[in-house]
């Protein structure tokens, strides 16, 4: 619950057997050794990971997500997906690769027959351990700082660092083949449903924020279930306390024999003009010594409903319903909400103290002047102490006409607004069908970006590779930015290759640079990567002026119109918070309407409501 205008602030899986041939095959059995440690044995795997905890990721798991980004492409859903790598191998996936890219990814199975099996059990159930244990070595424990070093995540779309999204694509980019990271992803979506089940939140993940619309859409979802927990755990809460007040209200039954000795502080009344005491219901604290202008009983902000959760697929869908119908039905309901709880805070109150408390600026308090003269003429209360507004005192307002409907009742006691487990069944369900190319395309610059964050700091230092290192992050930078990054997937996966040799062996990095300087011909860029960063100015920029270009001139041949038919006539308190906004990109189409728009529509997202 929104408290006041303002919003407040073991795992018993298993893993898929070799040779399965779908998801329900999975056991449902957990290892006996996790039973008595809570834990079971590290795979070789695992202790891999734990032990290369300070470096970045291995490149081989950057180049198996690129396998299955670009195999993913024309599949539709994980389901598709399994079904199409049902006979697959390491040697047949691998074969849209570059030369250099598989001969590596050879080398590595080569090096870890070991563990290049699916079929153990204990490796599965270690690894859905490590991925969901919140209490467990980081497998991204890194120390980084300043806004300067996390920008990279942010600018090109990914999870942000040390997240379970990036955790997650480190893991899952480690097996072998296809099959078995489709298996893992559904055993991943399997255990996030146990975990909201059991309303516990997901590790790595904020557990009460609002979607970050910089980060990838997995991230934003994710992000979603853990606030949907915090919320009905916090609905739980109200609803349990008020409760108490009711029982202990009763008590008294003659409210006007009530003293302050004979009640807790958690039982408020409101004395009526009549001299009659009632019980307030859902007040939250009293709101800066204002006092109701009928009673003069202080007014009280109520725990009012909290607004939508809105990833950015939803902000999408939710703009292009108010293009088409113009609705602003949902930013009804929840002003009418609003009032309700008010109402019941504040027995006694009437729509001027609620204005005065949610859109103050639609408030005017009358200066000395007027007021004496208005009291020497006779005139009324109202214009004694203040006034509303130019747009509240118009014939028809909206706010005046729900004041009329509304009725006291604690948001506790009010029908949802938003539906929580709507919400996340509709993510979960998305989870599971999600198209193949979308998940590992997040994974990718996800891991991408985490990576970059944590070689920026000693390569940033080190004078010989710093400058190559920042035209690799360049590189990254304005490739992930377009529309068509996946054209060069191959092209990234070089440019990891190269950051990784010069974090894990400053000196092969350096004989890199040296070598790439003997080679070229002194017309030629000297480093390694200036071609490629050369092919962005060129081909995809010229692409993306392309884009701009057409873009502008299909706005200049639209009529002009007003986009929001705006009932409430001016930005009220209740629409004030705003998500925060992507970072500018000439690939991003800019909001069919501004931000405080969005929360008037949510009514027809396909989560909630």
């Amino acid at each position: 619950m929104r408290r006041g205008k303002q919003e407040a602030d073991n795992k018993n899986e298993s893993s898929p057997k070799s040779g399965s041939q779908g998801f329900n095959d999975i056991p449902k059995q957990i290892d006996p050794r996790m039973k008595e440690t809570g834990k079971g044995p590290p795979s070789a795997k695992e202790e891999d990971l734990n032990k290369n905890a300070l470096k970045i990721p291995p490149t081989s798991v950057v180049k198996q997500l690129a396998v299955a980004v670009e195999s993913g492409k024309k599949l539709k859903t994980m389901k598709d997906f399994l079904a199409s790598t049902r006979d697959s191998s390491p040697v047949r996936e691998r074969s849209g690769l570059s030369f250099s890219a598989m001969k590596s990814l050879v080398l590595r199975d080569k090096e870890d027959k070991s563990t290049s099996e699916f079929g153990d059990d204990d490796e599965v159930v270690s690894f859905i351990k490590t991925l969901f244990d919140a209490e467990g070595q980081l497998l991204l424990k890194r120390n980084h700082s300043g806004s300067a070093a996390t920008s990279l995540p942010r600018d090109i779309h990914a999870a942000p660092p040390d997240t379970f999204v990036v955790r997650l694509s480190e893991i899952i980019g480690r097996f072998m083949t296809l099959r078995k990271m489709a298996l893992f992803w559904w055993r991943v979506v399997e255990e996030l449903r146990r975990l909201w089940a059991e309303e516990q939140p997901i590790p790595r993940v904020p557990l009460d924020e609002n979607p970050d619309l910089n980060s990838c859409l997995l991230y934003q979802q994710l992000q979603v279930i853990n606030c949907c927990i915090s919320r009905k755990r916090r609905r739980a809460i109200a609803t349990e306390t008020l409760d108490s007040i009711l029982r202990e209200a009763s008590i008294h039954v003659d409210p006007i024999d009530v003293s302050a000795s004979s009640v807790s502080s958690s039982v408020l009344y409101a004395r009526l003009s009549s001299g009659e005491l009632v019980l307030r219901l859902g007040a939250d604290h009293p709101y800066e010594g204002v006092r109701m202008l009928e009673t003069g009983e202080p007014v009280y902000a109520p725990v009012t409903q909290e607004g939508p959760l809105l990833t950015e697929d939803l902000i999408k869908e939710t703009e292009e319903l108010v293009l088409r119908t113009g609705s602003v039905g949902a930013g009804c309901s929840q002003l009418l909400s609003d009032m309700q709880a008010f109402k019941a805070a504040n027995p006694g109150c009437i729509v001027e103290d609620f204005v005065r408390w949610h859109s103050p600026p639609d408030w005017s308090e009358t200066n000395p002047d007027e007021e004496v003269k208005d009291c020497s003429d006779g005139g009324d209360a109202t214009s004694r102490r203040g006034y509303l507004s130019t747009r509240m005192q118009k014939e028809g307002n909206l706010w005046h006409e729900l004041w009329g409907t509304s009725k006291p009742l604690p948001a506790v006691k009010q029908a949802p607004l938003f539906d929580e487990e709507l919400a996340v069944e509709g993510i979960l369900s998305f989870l599971e069908d999600i198209a193949p190319s979308e998940l590992f395309q997040q994974l990718f610059v996800s891991i991408l970006g985490s990576a970059f964050v944590i070689a920026e700091g000693p390569l940033s230092k080190n004078s010989n590779l710093s400058k190559l290192f920042y035209e690799c992050k360049d590189y990254v930078t304005a490739t992930c930015q377009t529309s068509k990054w996946t054209d060069n997937i191959d092209d990234l996966c070089q440019v990891y290759g190269t950051v990784e040799t010069m974090l894990v062996n400053p000196e092969d990095g350096l004989k890199l640079i040296n070598q790439s300087e003997e080679t070229t011909a002194p017309e030629e860029p000297k480093h390694r990567f200036k071609k490629l960063i050369q092919k962005i100015s060129g081909k995809d920029r010229q692409f993306l002026r392309r884009q701009s270009s057409e873009n502008d001139k299909s706005q200049e041949e639209k009529p002009q119109r007003q986009a929001f038919p705006n009932p409430f006539e001016g930005k009220s308190s209740l629409f004030s918070k705003k998500p925060p906004k992507p970072i500018p990109s000439t690939e991003i189409e800019t909001p069919l309407f501004p931000d405080d728009m969005i929360g008037q529509v949510f009514h027809s997202c396909k989560y909630a409501m």
